[in-house]
């Protein structure tokens, strides 16, 4: 069975700010589970018996290389990709670095990682899920 295919599946984002307020993004390559070719955040999917903060730290070390201090949890959305048939529960969190300098650790799965003001955002294709998320900080500013 394939996860947001076969059954609705839950993720995690990470949204790391740096001291200029620019976001941490990455730019998916073409071996993503889905949308290829596109601007997110950091994040994955939750794995059975983990807790969403769990994920976070998790993924931010396999596809960051850095530790990472939670510091707030954003809003809930459903990341529906109808093209791909694909449905997905993600929760996004602020997190701050507390240990390391961010590096791309999965080049089969990404193939740019840079810091971005919002307004920078602005044509860069982006995921469903980095469009909700701007869209949510827009009437919640951080």
């Amino acid at each position: 069975m394939i996860p947001g295919k076969d059954y609705i599946s839950v993720g995690v984002g990470i949204l790391i700010m740096n001291e200029e307020r620019k976001i941490l993004l990455l730019k998916r390559g073409k071996e993503v589970r889905n949308e290829p070719n596109k601007w997110s955040l950091p994040g994955g999917m939750v794995e059975f018996g983990d807790t969403l903060e769990k994920t976070v730290q998790k993924e931010a070390k396999e596809e960051l290389g850095v530790d990472v201090e939670i510091i707030q949890q954003l809003h809930n959305f459903n990341h529906i990709i109808p093209e791909e048939k694909q449905h997905w529960v993600t929760t996004t969190y602020i997190c701050t670095i507390s240990k390391g300098t961010p590096q791309i650790m999965e080049p089969h799965k990404c193939d740019l990682l840079d810091w971005f003001t919002i307004q920078e955002m602005g044509d860069l294709p982006k995921t469903i899920s980095l469009q909700h998320i701007l869209e949510y900080l827009k009437n919640h500013p951080l």
